[in-house]
């Protein structure tokens, strides 16, 4: 069972019958053990085969039809379509990222990685055993007539990959027939039991730079006859920064960081090239849209300065997920059906990236903030991305139930 896992909420006494859809303790337990084994077989974007197939095989147990991604991991399923009807109204969906990271497990528990130097360190198997519990429960309340307007789940992969899965996906059709979409993201940060929800942009926008600098090298000793590269990939590294910083608002967030710098390899020899890779951030779409051209310019200028000639790739990763007000406030009363108002918070935008953004240049939708943070825990929470990061169970609960609840009052249907 979870840990401090928290009671399903009961309604305050005057208020409206609680929605259907509640998760049984039965269920509960068995998305516990599913995302327990998917923590114990982590696999990368693009290579999640063994996720898809006991992704399909639980959904067909429910009667569904699941179809598989054309390149073969992810898929998607449809709930409560007549396959005799006429096609369905846009449906809502309900969106999961599948894929792993390539780094250890350091984490001393039984569902630890099994495969060395991958772990679900960033609480994919969370999000997709929720969008699978809330698939079930739909299809459930499918069959007993209680689900107006049919839902689909989508099981991407690659979300790690930049320019992300969901590119993919779209165009292999998972919008066609959808009109708007919700996910959730773990939030270490957020207690169980709890979301976090912000209108407007959530997440940053992320890019991977890539900068090479040539020039004819020498000894250290006339350095005045040589292209000092070193001191180029330096000036580089601190001064596009700096130059950014003043030609864009600062309210936009446009930063670079970079990851490494490499060159020369004795310590007598000027090289004669230097190589620079990093990320470029933005909180603000249109500046994100604008960026490349700046950065472009802000390199050039600056190699140019110290006589490097300078090549940049620059690779498109992702825009900003920016929450559309109605889907926000869709999750928002979900989550208060469910908890209560008090069970949502205010969150801010994150530097972070998430590729749920692509969706959104589509079709309207939200991202959520799931709180898996244990009631009580003190110190500083286990980070994403990092070899040890895990979460409180409880939340499975929490977000299967926003979900249902989500697609319950979208459809209108309130019990």
């Amino acid at each position: 069972m979870s840990r401090n896992a928290r009671p399903e909420s009961e309604p305050e006494p005057g208020t409206d019958a609680p929605l259907p859809g509640a998760l049984p303790a039965a269920l509960e337990a068995e998305l516990i053990a599913f995302r327990r084994d998917l923590h114990s077989h982590p696999e990368l974007g693009n290579q999640e085969f063994r996720t898809t197939a006991a992704l399909k095989e639980r959904l067909e147990k429910e009667g569904l039809a699941p179809r598989v991604l054309p390149a073969g991991t992810g898929l998607v399923c449809d709930i409560g379509v007549d396959p005799d009807g006429p096609p369905p109204g846009p449906m809502l969906a309900l969106r999961a990222d599948i894929d792993a990271l390539p780094i250890p497990d350091t984490k001393t528990v039984p569902y630890r990685s099994a495969v060395p130097d991958r772990a679900h360190a960033c609480g994919h198997d969370v999000h997709t055993t929720v969008v699978l519990g809330a698939g079930i429960v739909l299809a459930a309340l499918a069959r007993e007539g209680l689900l107006p307007r049919p839902v689909r789940l989508i099981f991407q992969p690659a979300e790690e990959v930049l320019p992300g899965g969901a590119t993919d996906a779209i165009e292999a059709g998972v919008l066609d027939g959808v009109g708007r979409i919700v996910g959730v993201h773990c939030d270490p940060r957020v207690e169980v039991g709890r979301i976090g929800l912000r209108q407007g942009a959530i997440t940053s926008a992320c890019d991977r730079l890539e900068i090479s600098l040539d020039g004819p090298g020498g000894h250290t000793a006339r350095p005045h006859l040589t292209t000092d590269l070193v001191t180029a990939a330096a000036r580089v590294a601190t001064d596009v920064p700096a130059l950014l910083a003043r030609r864009v608002d600062a309210r936009a967030g446009l930063a670079i960081t970079f990851g490494r710098l490499q060159t020369g390899h004795a310590c007598n020899v000027v090289p004669q090239h230097a190589e620079l890779s990093g990320t470029v951030r933005c909180l603000d779409l249109d500046t994100w849209r604008r960026a490349p051209d700046l950065v472009h310019a802000a390199v050039d200028e600056v190699a140019s300065m110290h006589r490097a000639k300078s090549a940049i790739t620059y690779v498109r990763g992702v825009p900003p997920v920016v929450n559309e007000p109605g889907m926000t406030e869709l999750l928002a009363g979900a989550m208060e059906a469910r908890r209560g108002a008090t069970a949502v918070e205010t969150t801010e935008q994150s530097l972070g990236g998430e590729d749920f953004s692509w969706y959104l240049e589509h079709v309207p939708g939200a991202l959520a903030r799931l709180g898996v943070r244990a009631v009580g825990e003190t110190g500083l929470p286990r980070d994403l991305h990092q070899g040890d990061f895990d979460v409180d169970e409880g939340a499975i609960r929490v977000g299967v139930e926003l979900f249902t609840a989500a697609a319950l009052l979208d459809a209108g249907a309130i019990a």
